[in-house]
């Protein structure tokens, strides 16, 4: 059979988690419009007869401002060294010369495939031209257009990334579709809301820490920490009369059921950790 690792790289934004939901027909990376909504590596697992692949969604390359950004860079740097095959994804709307910039930083090893996202919001001119520019890049294998949000031209990259991945035997058993724990996804479909429902600076300065999971007769009673720098963000994520944190669990609330499959019993609880982004300590006990 075919098996490897096929980690996904690119500039904030440029889709990797909308792309790495498509690819596995199920939401398991969180999506927003704003920047930085991907701190960790997260792995999927694709298993059907013949291959598995391990995709990787990383983080978006940036040049780290605190300690936050510098485990997210190393969760990048990771999935450089054990990569079979590199997607590396641009937004066609963007100059390709910007993430080619990204690209060539990479030094990457593996094949490469880069992928030209978004396709239905520009011309056909446009995605010529930044066709051309990639094909002649040192790194690049071949170049596919895609819309990820449409799931257009998903099939077509499957097949691509199988003709460079090696033969080899599965590296998972059984049907788990990632290596991380399920209150690690259940923190994270919290912290989409988060940036769903604040203002830009809020959910940078947020992160959530899943404190109860407890499966119960006819529930699952999840019991979670939103964790924040400072009192006015704790003020703000609870809104006037508590109102935008009801909304805050309403709304997470209906997505873990759906992800968990399962009535859902949800108790958030907002705590002022200042400057918890810089502190070591603090980013190993909320999983970073």
């Amino acid at each position: 059979m075919k098996s490897g690792f096929v980690n996904i790289f690119g500039r904030p934004n440029a889709g990797k988690s909308t792309l790495l939901n498509a690819l596995m027909g199920e939401k398991l990376a969180i999506v927003s419009h704003k920047v930085q909504t991907t701190r960790h590596r997260i792995k999927a697992i694709l298993t059907n007869p013949g291959y598995q692949i391990v995709f990787s969604d990383t983080p978006g390359i940036i040049e780290p401002r605190y300690k936050l950004h510098e485990k997210m860079m190393q969760a990048v740097k990771g999935s450089l060294e054990d990569a079979d095959v590199a997607l590396l994804i641009t937004d066609a709307r963007e100059n390709p010369e910007e993430s080619n910039v990204i690209f060539t930083f990479l030094n990457l090893k593996a094949p490469a495939l880069v992928i030209i996202n978004k396709s239905d919001a520009v011309s056909e001119e446009d995605i010529k031209k930044a066709t051309a520019f990639f094909k002649a890049q040192p790194y690049c294998r071949e170049v596919i257009v895609i819309s990820a949000l449409k799931k257009k031209g998903i099939e077509g990259l499957l097949a691509s990334i199988l003709n460079l991945l090696p033969e080899g035997p599965a590296f998972y058993e059984g049907d788990d579709i990632s290596d991380l724990p399920t209150k690690f996804f259940v923190g994270e479909l919290i912290r989409e809301k988060i940036f769903l429902l604040y203002g830009e600076e809020i959910p940078y300065h947020a992160t959530v820490l899943i404190q109860e999971f407890k499966e119960k007769t006819t529930l699952i009673k999840i019991v979670a920490d939103i964790i924040v720098q400072r009192e006015t963000q704790k003020g703000i994520i609870l809104g006037e009369g508590g109102k935008m944190i009801k909304q805050l669990g309403t709304l997470a609330r209906k997505d873990i059921e759906e992800f968990l499959g399962s009535k859902v019993f949800l108790e958030l609880f907002v705590k002022v950790r200042p400057k918890w982004r810089d502190n070591e300590m603090q980013l190993k006990e909320y999983g970073y």
